[in-house]
């Protein structure tokens, strides 16, 4: 019964994350679509799933949640969500799932023909089908993923190859997600028996002479990783090692190389893979000889690089390797007490890494910047408005504390009172956020987890960098602007990729006015004025048009995730009202004031300081002019011609530029002189 009630308070809790979600958006999704996105963020952070993209779509015999699709559009992922509104979890039957899943297969089906023809190109439905469409050649694994807040009883689902495409099939109910929480790893634990499923066992060298843990050395054949990394995917890396290979993506070129030309003397020139697990089962031969036949918790805390390229050879044509002559040592360390693992494992991995100068970030929600920005948002609250109660804007420092919060109040009532007061942004929305300001839409394109890591990388590089109350307060005016602008571009009804024009219209706001929007008046009033709005539209009209006709046809969605669509973006020759430049900040004000100053991470240097005061000193004439030289000549980009008529704008009007700005325009103006330029 008490593991009953807490199921009951886990899903409980859940439906709060999806119903708060509903509350805050105005996307035009159904509940059934939040409930999609909520389990997909458990699912990511779990590493069942990387960068999916929610794309409710619903036609006759035909359903999709959301999808995800590899680089290399060799893996499809399809989810599809069973939504019922109760106050507890309810049964949902077998028929119901096989007819979701039956639907979504339809939907796969249809967009490797011409679905993509029943809808525009800036619909959210017609780049996945049209990148099924030209892709479908490539496709080798389809797995269709039904999601639901109910309780499903075992499928035993039988995978299936059609033409040539392996499909299989798995259900994510909220008891599944509810053991998978509960079990402190937020990942499914994994269990492989080598007997049992590949007809081999491990043998070993083993040393038991700690009572914290224990270590066993081995060889490893590259077949048999390759076939775990098939199996496993993401759920066989630990956390920071699966962030990391999300943020670095390419292949070890050293690797592929070795893999390619010289297997066999893959073990001398690698230095192999580092595994921790929750327990092992050995075996031993007639004389004693000891092997591994299974593993329990299985993780690969350093030698995640090594174990993707050995998988990518195993399916890369050009590569063509005989993995049979691969060989991989592999050291397992078997962490006794399960106290312990939260604390070992991760200084396995960091240590492990480091050894390898490998600089992984730390993703740890225990990090002092979250901490510190934690205590800020319980103690600071933000100016009450006419009318309205003041609010305490929360952060949602680890999952689940929110929903904590919210189930302390006793009624629906205080609850949405609660939900009022209490305006939630969570790690990745803080991410978001500042990437956004900070002029990097690309990476924000990117999806929510893998921007969080990019922020985090660029955190690492200022680790002193706490927030103090300055920074917390021009968060969270950065937070109004880029929910007020969702809403803006969601009342345009421009049809899809609005995430991707929220980010890119802000970042240009940023870019053109030079990070002076005043964020100290958004705090004060918790809004944004009139005039910033009619701007906002403005600027969302053109980057739309950009976003949704990439060069060549691209696909949308990785057209925006590259700086080449952001220099595109720049590009665009657009001037600041009159009416919004009176809004601005003064530089001097900015300087003076520090509550004005952007406090953020990226406060400048008396370096960055000095160049900009550098291209301050050349006058707006000299700036207009390179530009016209450079436009007549056809010399240079046209994003940095655009940036130095930009430069010149902002000096003759006696502002100054970001240091983005000033960084480029110097480089510029020097190279211009050493062509040949002359004033």
């Amino acid at each position: 019964m008490a593991d009953n009630q807490t199921m009951l308070n886990f899903y409980q809790n859940f439906m709060e994350e999806v119903l708060f979600a509903a509350d805050k958006e105005t996307s035009g999704w159904t509940t059934e679509d939040f409930l999609t996105s909520v389990m997909l963020e458990y699912l990511e952070d779990v590493g069942e799933v990387s960068n999916p993209i929610i794309c409710p779509f619903r036609g006759r015999g035909l359903q999709m949640s959301a999808y995800a699709i590899s680089e290399d559009y060799e893996n499809v992922d399809v989810f599809v969500s069973i939504y019922s509104d109760n106050n507890v979890p309810r049964s949902v039957s077998q028929t119901d799932v096989d007819a979701a899943i039956k639907r979504a297969v339809e939907v796969f089906h249809r967009a490797t023909n011409d679905l993509y023809t029943a809808f525009e190109r800036d619909n959210d439905t017609y780049e996945f089908a049209f990148s099924i469409h030209e892709n479908k050649n490539n496709i080798k694994t389809v797995r269709i993923c039904a999601l639901t807040n109910g309780l499903v009883k075992p499928i035993p689902f039988k995978n299936l190859n059609l033409n040539g495409i392996d499909f299989s099939f798995n259900v994510w109910d909220i008891d599944r997600l509810y053991r998978c929480v509960s079990s402190g790893k937020m990942r499914e634990t994994i269990e492989i028996d080598f007997e049992e499923k590949f007809n081999t066992t491990i043998p070993c060298i083993e040393n038991t002479s700690s009572d914290k843990y224990s270590v066993y050395l081995a060889i490893i054949n590259g077949n048999l990783l390759a076939a775990l990394y098939d199996e496993y995917r993401d759920r066989l890396l630990e956390k920071n090692v699966r962030s990391f290979l999300q943020v670095k993506g390419a292949v070890n070129k050293g690797i592929r190389d070795t893999l390619r030309d010289e297997p066999d003397m893959f073990l001398a020139y690698n230095n192999g893979i580092s595994v921790t697990a929750e327990s092992v089962a050995i075996i031993r031969d007639d004389n004693g000889k000891p092997s591994i036949k299974s593993i329990r918790d299985m993780q690969i805390v350093n030698g995640g690089q090594t174990t993707a390229s050995i998988f990518n050879a195993l399916i890369d044509k050009k590569i063509s390797t005989d993995l049979s002559k691969v060989f991989v040592q592999m050291k397992l360390s078997v962490i006794q007490s399960a106290d312990a693992m939260d604390e070992i494992v991760p200084r396995i991995s960091t240590f492990a890494n480091t050894q390898n100068k490998i600089q992984v970030a730390d993703f740890s929600a225990n990090d002092p910047f979250h901490r510190h920005l934690e205590e800020l948002s319980r103690t600071i609250w933000a100016p009450a408005q006419s009318g309205l109660k003041s609010s305490n804007w929360f952060y949602e420092r680890a999952r689940g504390q929110y929903a904590d919060m919210l189930s302390r109040e006793s009624t629906t009532k205080r609850k949405k009172e609660f939900k009022e007061t209490h305006p939630l942004f969570t790690k990745t929305d803080l991410a978001k956020y500042e990437n956004t300001w900070d002029q990097l839409p690309y990476q924000v394109s990117e999806g929510a987890q893998k921007n969080f890591r990019r922020f985090t990388l660029r955190l690492n590089e200022h680790k002193n960098f706490l927030p103090d109350e300055t920074y917390y307060r021009n968060l969270i005016a950065k937070a109004i602007l880029f929910r007020r602008t969702e809403q803006l571009v969601h009342k345009q009804q421009y049809g899809g990729y609005r995430a991707n024009i929220v980010t890119y219209t802000i970042a240009f706001l940023s870019y053109k006015t030079a990070q002076r929007i005043n964020l100290d008046k958004i705090w004060k009033e918790q809004a944004l004025s009139a005039i910033l709005e009619r701007e906002i539209i403005e600027v969302s009209k053109f980057v739309q048009r950009v976003i949704v006709n990439p060069p060549n046809g691209a696909n949308v969605s990785e057209w925006c995730k590259k700086e080449k669509c952001w220099e595109a973006i720049k590009e665009y020759e657009y001037t600041v009202s009159d009416a919004l430049q009176k809004e601005l900040i003064s530089v001097e004000r900015k300087t003076n004031n520090p509550i004005l100053q952007s406090s953020g991470i990226n406060s400048l240097t008396d370096e960055e300081k000095e160049l900009i005061n550098q291209v301050v000193s050349i006058s707006a004439e000299t700036w207009f002019a390179i530009s016209r030289w450079a436009k007549e000549t056809k010399n240079f980009q046209p994003w940095q011609r655009s940036l130095l008529f930009s430069v010149g704008s902002l000096v003759g009007r006696g502002q100054k530029p970001s240091i983005k700005q000033a960084t480029h325009a110097m480089k510029v103006y020097k190279n211009a002189f050493e062509k040949g330029f002359a004033i």
